[in-house]
């Protein structure tokens, strides 16, 4: 199965958009599914940064680690799961638009299984991402333009 691509445009600055979604301390704030987030030990945001996160997938809380794996203010950004029989990979991307007072944020996400999560991840994870993932963003964009 091939990556969950969503896109969306937010009336903000490049610069603005990628430090709220790139900080993993708001994540809860901007996707449904994201019960809590927490950063592991206190090095600043950026390559080998991590987070625990816990996630609601169907009826069960699970939780997992998340790394940055690429950081790249304020253009790029990618997390990877690294724990957990369900391991998400999010790349994201935030381009300008126009005169720069605008942005396009376009979020893709595929998932790695080991054990129950092979099945998890076709039964639960992927149609609920699916579904999620244009959710978050409006919710995203809403948070941004000021309008949550």
């Amino acid at each position: 199965m091939s990556a969950i691509k969503e896109s969306v445009e937010i009336s903000r600055r490049p610069e603005d958009v990628f430090s709220y979604m790139a900080d993993p301390s708001h994540l809860s704030e901007w996707q449904e599914s994201a019960v809590s987030a927490t950063a592991v030990g206190d090095a600043p945001v950026g390559v080998g940064s991590q987070v625990r996160v816990t996630r609601q997938l169907g009826r069960r809380r699970m939780p997992m680690t998340m790394e940055m794996r690429e950081y790249d203010p304020p253009r790029s950004f990618r997390m990877d799961g690294i724990d957990g029989p369900v391991r998400g990979h999010m790349h994201g991307t935030v381009e300008p638009i126009g005169d720069g007072e605008r942005s396009r944020v376009t979020l893709d996400l595929d998932f790695e299984s080991h054990g129950i999560g092979k099945m998890l991840v076709p039964l639960v994870a992927r149609p609920q991402a699916k579904k999620e993932m244009p959710r978050n963003e409006r919710h995203l964009k809403d948070i941004l333009e000021g309008r949550s």
